[in-house]
């Protein structure tokens, strides 16, 4: 934990979280005026909870010109700092809501597109057996966005194609299955008459973009490639699956990507299993390492055990 952030758990101990709010709330509109508004009081109000704020903290968070402000860099960092610990406070609040209700709680999970052709489906139904008061929050989203919000205790759980995570997550592999060509449902070539990825060396390929998978999906895929002998032509790139189906579909090019995340599409394409190749679709659950919720632990034995 970061000193700031010790400084502010001890201080919502003394003062009410309404200085951090407001204090995030003069960050984000820069404007004494606009910010009180926000916040339904007064500009001397306001003006009395950031001093202090600034006199616990024994430093300047805001500059103070005639018509605005801007924050010192002690005020851009405590910016991310507060509003983590204004998000706690609501993931608390939120749970609590839950239990009043008789649940046990919620978690919050991210996936990539493929996880929910089975991955999450088998989880859900298992944890309904196994603990029927948690309640899930499910998200699909990029791999960086994901790790950033788990980070950030915006998520609890991710489910990614990765192999490497920053300090302070974990990750563990839970499912592994082929790569897959889609193809236009008219193509020539079929699962019979498939002789290798050289075939398709002069055919348009559709990518997922960067910002969507990571650098370790990315150079799976080149390295299929690149055993075939071959630099692809891509012609277009997407972060939604749904999108790249629909291309192929269209005769805008073909794609490779893991076997489940084709599968139930009502779409004009078709698969070629590209099961002789040595590369391998690895899906992996991502959680922060430092686990305190007992509802995480317990999702997380489901994942782990199946």
């Amino acid at each position: 934990m970061s000193p700031i952030k010790r400084i502010l758990i001890t201080m919502s101990n003394q003062m009410e979280l309404n200085h951090i709010r407001s204090f995030v709330v003069l960050a984000k509109e820069l404007h004494y005026r606009r910010a009180a508004d926000r916040l339904f009081i007064s500009q001397p109000g306001l003006s009395k909870r950031i001093r202090q704020l600034e006199s616990a903290l024994e430093s300047q968070l805001f500059k103070r010109h005639t018509r605005s402000v801007e924050l010192t860099f002690s005020g851009q960092y405590l910016l991310s700092e507060a509003q983590s610990i204004l998000d706690q406070v609501e993931g608390i609040k939120s749970q609590i809501r839950l239990i009043e209700k008789g649940s046990q709680g919620e978690v919050r999970i991210g996936f990539v597109g493929s996880a929910m052709q089975g991955v999450i489906p088998d989880l859900v139904m298992k944890s309904n057996t196994l603990h029927p008061d948690i309640h899930f929050t499910l998200e699909e989203m990029s791999i960086v966005n994901q790790l950033e919000d788990i980070r950030n205790n915006h998520l609890d759980i991710g489910f990614v194609r990765q192999d490497k995570v920053p300090t302070g997550l974990s990750i563990r592999p839970v499912y592994e299955e082929s790569f897959a060509l889609v193809l236009p449902k008219d193509h020539p070539v079929d699962q019979e008459s498939f002789e290798g990825l050289s075939q398709f060396k002069d055919e348009s390929f559709i990518l997922f973009s960067s910002d969507y998978s990571s650098t370790y999906y990315y150079n799976q895929i080149m390295s299929i490639f690149d055993n075939a002998g071959f630099d692809p032509i891509i012609s277009n790139r997407s972060i939604n699956a749904n999108i790249i189906f629909k291309l192929v579909g269209n005769g805008f090019g073909i794609a490779i990507v893991p076997k489940s995340l084709a599968q139930d599409y009502n779409l004009p394409i078709k698969l070629i299993e590209l099961s002789d190749i040595p590369q391998r679709a690895v899906l992996s659950v991502v959680w922060k390492k430092k686990q305190y919720s007992n509802l995480v632990k317990n999702v997380l034995d489901i994942i782990i055990d199946n």
